[in-house]
């Protein structure tokens, strides 16, 4: 089992940015952010797996978003820059486990509102 609780969520203009955080119950290697925008079907936004090569972006928050993780905390982050109006949406974090699984374990999402 693992708990997931997100935060850094909030209301910003265009052009700003924010950060996310998400604290894991327990260390696991296989964790993403997700948003769930309006009139929009759930996208995986940022990925990151430990002990393997990989992040995964979105195309459309490439060079403008990035994924990391604190280990020693169990927190990973998404950090937000040169927002946009159409990332607004509430912001997932989710881990797989095992990595072979697809996600399966979500936090309760932290919104996103971006003004222009």
């Amino acid at each position: 089992q693992v708990q997931l609780v997100e935060s850094g969520g909030g209301s910003v203009q265009s052009g700003g940015s924010l950060r996310l955080s998400c604290v894991a119950s327990r260390f696991t290697y296989c964790m993403a952010w997700f948003r769930h925008s309006p009139g929009k079907e759930r996208e995986e936004v940022a990925s990151i797996r430990i002990g393997y090569t990989s992040t995964y972006y979105t195309d459309s928050v490439k060079g403008r978003f990035t994924i990391s993780r604190d280990n020693a905390k169990n927190t990973l982050y998404l950090q937000m820059n040169s927002l946009k109006p159409e990332d607004t949406g509430m912001y997932y974090c989710a881990a797989a486990l095992p990595c072979t699984r697809s996600y399966n374990y979500w936090g309760q999402g932290t919104q996103v509102t971006v003004s222009s």
